[in-house]
């Protein structure tokens, strides 16, 4: 990975695998824990068909579920390899599948004309790198389509968890990971050499009957806290009694439910080539912005 030596290490990659492993080969998906992924994918079958140009391979990467892959297949993808972040997780269909983490890419580059990933990024301790093995791995004008959690995600679950603690410790140990939001998304799809880039974001609201119960849904998920600088130590009971409340008194609805934001953010990028539209070069106008301005009054 492009200058993953000098990459701080948020998440315990590791930890994150071991998870998302036992999720699926539990009842997550089953029990619905994976509605994310399923909005995710169709929001992708639905912005792919109004991209006016056939793709023949697509290469979908590290999403925590086959949905990515199979959504691709029916929009008319010619062909696509899925690299899935542990074998568990894999599933089954008509596509090409290994495993490999999103942090060592194991494919070639230039191979592909599309590149998908859905609610893995969030995760990549270097999300620049990423970015750049990504571009790395299209084609010329190749183009890129990435979900990933961010914005203000599970914003009621971390104050909540937050005021709690502090109460109760007087000190809080980080409990819900950071996400990067619709403008530093932007420049880093810049950053990492992809043109055209486009960020906005599709937000979801979750209701449950607890804090416990989206606790339990984000655990189906293989979604729990995998920051490096979270405590080892287990969520005490009367820390846990207390977020509860506090979520139901800032956080509920007139009926009593309980709110839970999930923020996706969308990116559209293209690798790079001589038929894109480009930037003129600075001093190269013909008309001075004061002389439009006035021909407009």
């Amino acid at each position: 990975m492009t200058d993953s030596a000098a990459a701080p290490s948020l998440f315990d990659r590791e930890l994150i695998a071991r998870r998302i492993d036992r999720a699926w080969r539990g009842s997550g998906g089953r029990q619905g824990a994976d509605f994310l992924l399923k909005r995710a994918s169709d929001e992708l079958a639905e912005r792919l068909s109004l991209v006016k140009r056939s793709f023949s391979l697509a290469l979908d990467l590290a999403t925590p579920g086959p949905h990515g892959a199979l959504a691709l297949l029916k929009s008319g993808v010619g062909g696509v390899v899925r690299v899935a972040p542990t074998l568990s997780s894999l599933g089954e269909g008509p596509f090409v599948g290994v495993v490999g983490d999103l942090e060592r890419q194991p494919l070639a580059e230039g191979r592909f004309d599309l590149a998908v990933s859905l609610l893995a990024l969030q995760f990549a301790n270097d999300l620049p790198g990423a970015l750049i093995e990504l571009r790395r791995r299209l084609k010329p004008d190749g183009l890129l389509v990435a979900a990933l959690a961010g914005g203000e995600t599970l914003t009621e679950l971390r104050q909540s968890l937050t005021i709690a603690e502090s109460e109760t410790t007087g000190g809080a140990s980080p409990r819900v990971a950071p996400f990067v939001d619709v403008r530093t998304l932007g420049a880093l799809a810049q950053r990492a050499g992809l043109a055209l880039p486009v960020v906005d974001l599709d937000r979801a609201i979750a209701r449950y009957p607890d804090m416990l119960a989206l606790m339990r849904d984000l655990r189906a998920a293989g979604a729990t806290n995998a920051l490096n600088a979270r405590s080892r130590r287990p969520l005490r009971r009367d820390i846990l009694r207390r977020a509860g409340e506090v979520y139901g008194e800032r956080f509920a609805d007139a009926d009593g439910r309980l709110r839970a934001t999930f923020d996706t953010l969308w990116l559209a990028a293209w690798a790079p080539h001589e038929s894109q539209p480009k930037p003129l070069r600075p001093g190269s106008a013909r008309t001075r912005l004061a002389d439009a301005l006035r021909a407009d009054r």
